[in-house]
């Protein structure tokens, strides 16, 4: 750990908060070298390589303003023959303009109270039929969001709690600059003189409403004013204090002051590079690693890189479309030129919404619930902005270039790796169990850690599999749609009791299940794939009979079949424990078990996601019961819903822990989430799948996270589409599964990909990636000869017959219902 020679700092280094009377000492500390280092360290800490940014749309709604302040060149008296407030037209104008760019932010900036001051400014919102400013404000953001789809921020300066209230509807953040806690300067000659909204307490009263509302909140102080080194750790420590009660300051501001022709402090002097430090440092000391601490770039001209050294992890809005209306002089660095200057500092520029990710992740608590749907939308995994359009299933839009994995240089200039990282990969690669941190730490990859990954996980996949990549020749049966159990996540169940509101129910009789399985010996498969939804009607006696219908008329048929849930059901209903129904599914002939219904294997998610299905213990259960009757299973995990990257650490951890008892798994499998039919997103309470990055992670953190234990991972082409296969295959997988022939749950979901990849596909792609392709079993051995000549140039597939159930179909809720 870092040690330097002043004790505050230590003990921050240590974990322990400055108290009130420690921060005030750090105004007399002027040696700069250790207290940047401390600050830096503990910004890593909380933030890792990340310094984000939101991307957005500057919305002045007026310049007019009460009060005075004599640095401020954004408020200006009425203009005869202008407006005082814009219009709604032109407040579309600038949204539709910044929507058009990518931005996900509309911040609204604007004069406090004016129609307290300006006959003007009254007049104007008598005439559109407003009683306020704010409220006003209110309209225009509802009007953005609902027309552009930007969300929205406003920082109105001082509000009532009926005001904040109000703009909680329609906003996902509110904001408000403390500036300074000190009244002095509000006494004539200083900077607020003659501004009643810039005293500190009903700024402070304002906030406090705020936190009791739950808004999430930004502030900051406004340096080089007038105000001492200590009254700045003053307010820092007011802001503390009132965060510590309501926990609802996102972010501290550490805004320079720029000196401005035409105002009253146009002379006066500008905070030096060397102050700003000393402030964005102090602040990071003050409020520890996880507060995000924020400095804007394009008020420290070509220096601003440097303020990375002094512990922010956060550059502010910045904008493509319109300036910085409050300081027009200075404008925004171009995102890629702030891009590269962020990575020389060896850190990942990251998109955020204007509500931190910690806060978006927390929706449900910080958002009103319009504004909780199109937040939890528009994040990934880690609550930053979700940057790509692509999903899951999605056969238009093509990856992101950025997150195709690459092999490094090792000797680039600019590197954003971490340590941390880098050991974790390292003790990966030896073999060694890696904690949920770890596993943490890999999922979050982001910048050259996401390529080190990538490339850790692909380098065990060719000491374990070699060049070779595996596929099976299979046919999917899905014998029945009907279903009463209520997966939030399921497009596919029908019935009565069933989520999705569409499809008609259906229940295969076992000539068709017969006939399909012949069908699919005949163009060459080795294996049928049985699931279904859990038939009301269904007791473990139909399973049985399903196995002997194949076995029936094939008796070389491998039959792969049945989730931990259905063989739960299955010995339910017979009145028997798990173990004697899978003893009679074996002698049915059975041959192995599909590791599905497992989702995410954490109740934290699955009490939402699937709260009657099985519990975590009791799949496990199931699946080690199988594996100690003889039987070997697959395992799953479906990602990129409401889980999170920890819910994904621990999923990996218990597999990997029943591995080690049982060596019965084949095959790890990740699914990732379907979202466009799927009823938790249509309800609003879900992501739209995992972003590409975190779909590619998931092959090579599972990779990492299971090795030596499990030896093959698998990519589901069905949902991540021949150039999602393609990055996989250079992440840690050396399996294609099945080419189904039928495949009924994700295109039920929404999935483009199709219903099969026949073997001249498969092998196209494998070779495409100069890998080479070998047909295999179920259980990973080779494939008959036979079996492989009859697979090629087969036969079209005849029209499947649905055996339809109309006593399960759901009638129409009658209107005014």
């Amino acid at each position: 750990m870092l040690e330097t020679t002043h004790p505050v700092l230590d003990a921050a280094l240590a974990g322990q908060r400055p108290s009130h009377a420690d921060a005030l000492a750090l105004s007399e500390e002027h040696d700069l070298h250790p207290l940047l280092s401390a600050a830096a360290e503990l910004r890593d800490r909380g933030h890792r390589n990340i310094v984000s940014y939101s991307k957005k749309v500057f919305i002045p709604l007026t310049h007019l303003c009460r009060d005075v302040c004599h640095y401020c060149t954004f408020a200006r008296p009425p203009i005869p023959g202008q407006r005082a407030y814009m219009t709604p037209e032109e407040v579309l104008e600038i949204a539709r303009a910044g929507a058009a760019q990518g931005c996900k932010e509309a911040l609204f900036t604007l004069g406090d109270k004016p129609e307290l001051r300006y006959k003007v400014a009254r007049r104007e919102l008598d005439e559109m039929g407003y009683a306020s400013t704010i409220a006003y404000l209110t309209a225009m953001a509802k009007l953005v969001f609902e027309e552009t789809g930007l969300l929205p921020h406003a920082n109105p300066g001082v509000m009532t709690r009926d005001e904040i209230a109000a703009l909680r509807e329609v906003t996902i953040s509110q904001g408000i600059m403390l500036e300074s806690v000190t009244d002095r300067l509000h006494q004539k000659g200083q900077v607020h003189y003659g501004s009643p909204d810039k005293h500190p307490a009903p700024r402070l009263k304002t906030m406090r409403d705020a936190g009791e509302l739950q808004v999430p909140f930004t502030s900051g102080i406004l340096i080089g004013i007038g105000e001492t080194r200590r009254e700045r750790i003053e307010s820092f420590l007011a802001l503390r204090d009132l965060n510590d009660e309501f926990g609802h300051i996102q972010e501290i501001i550490v805004q320079n002051f720029r000196a401005k022709p035409g105002t009253k402090m146009e002379h006066a002097p500008e905070p030096d590079l060397d102050d700003l430090l000393w402030s964005i440092a102090v602040a990071r000391v003050v409020f520890g690693p996880e507060m995000n601490i924020q400095a804007p770039p394009n008020l420290s001209y070509e220096d601003y890189p440097k303020l990375v050294q002094a512990g922010l992890n956060d550059w502010g809005g910045v904008s493509p479309v319109t300036p910085d209306h409050v300081n027009p002089e200075a404008p925004w660095p171009h995102l890629e030129e702030l891009r590269e200057h962020t990575a020389e500092c060896g850190k990942v520029l990251t998109e955020r919404l204007a509500v931190y990710p910690e806060y978006a992740l927390d929706s449900a608590r910080w958002q009103a619930p319009t504004m909780a749907t199109a937040v939890i939308r528009a994040v990934d995994g880690d609550g930053f902005a979700r940057t790509d359009s692509w999903s899951p299933g999605d056969a238009e839009t093509p990856p992101p270039a950025a997150d195709i994995p690459k092999k490094l240089d090792p000797s680039r200039s600019i590197n954003t790796s971490t340590a941390a990282v880098r050991d974790v990969l390292s003790r990966a690669e030896a073999g060694a169990d890696l904690s949920e941190a770890d596993l943490i730490l890999l999922f979050q990859a982001r910048g050259d850690d996401y390529h080190l990954v990538c490339e850790a996980a692909d380098r065990i996949r060719k000491q374990v599999n070699g060049d070779t990549v595996s596929y099976v020749v299979n046919r999917n049966i899905n014998y029945t749609n009907i279903c009463y159990f209520r997966c939030q996540f399921c497009a596919f169940a029908k019935g009565k009791m069933s989520e999705s509101l569409r499809g008609t129910p259906y229940d295969l009789g076992l000539d068709e299940i017969q006939r399909r399985a012949v069908e699919a010996w005949e163009r060459g498969a080795t294996e049928v794939c049985m699931q279904g939804g859990i038939h009301p009607e269904y007791t473990g006696q139909t399973y049985i009979n399903i196995v002997r219908a194949v076995k029936d008329v094939l008796p070389a048929m491998h039959i792969h079949a049945f989730s931990p849930l259905e063989v739960s059901q299955g010995a339910e209903t017979l009145g028997i424990p798990v173990p004697e129904f899978l003893r009679q599914l074996k002698e049915a002939g059975l041959g192995t078990l599909p590791g599905t219904a497992a989702e995410i294997l954490d109740d934290e998610v699955r009490t939402t996601l699937c709260p009657d299905k099985l519990t975590t213990q009791e799949w496990l259960d199931v699946v080690e019961a199988a594996h100690n009757v003889g039987f070997r299973t697959t395992s799953t995990v479906m990602y990129g819903h409401i889980d999170r990257a920890r819910n994904w650490a621990r999923h990996l951890i218990r597999l990997r822990e029943l591995q080690k008892r049982t060596g019965g798994i084949t095959e790890f499998v990740p699914l990732p989430f379907v979202h466009m039919e799927a009823p938790i997103y249509l309800k609003g309470k879900a992501r739209q799948g995992p972003t590409f990055r975190e779909a590619v992670l998931m092959h090579a953190v599972a990779r990492l996270g299971l090795h030596p234990y499990i030896g093959n991972v698998q990519v589901s082409w069905v949902k991540m589409g021949v150039e999602g296969v393609k990055a996989c295959l250079s992440a840690g997988v050396n399996d294609l599964g099945g080419t189904l022939m039928n495949e009924s749950i994700s295109r039920a979901a929404g999935a483009e990909f199709g219903q099969e990849l026949p073997p001249e596909e498969m092998e196209r792609t494998i070779r495409l990636m100069n890998r080479t392709p070998r047909q295999r079993t179920t259980q990973y051995e080779a494939s008959p000869e036979e079996r492989q000549i009859a697979s090629f140039n087969a036969f079209e597939l005849a029209p499947i017959v649905l055996t339809t159930v109309k006593k399960y179909e759901r009638k129409a809720t009658p209107t005014g219902v």
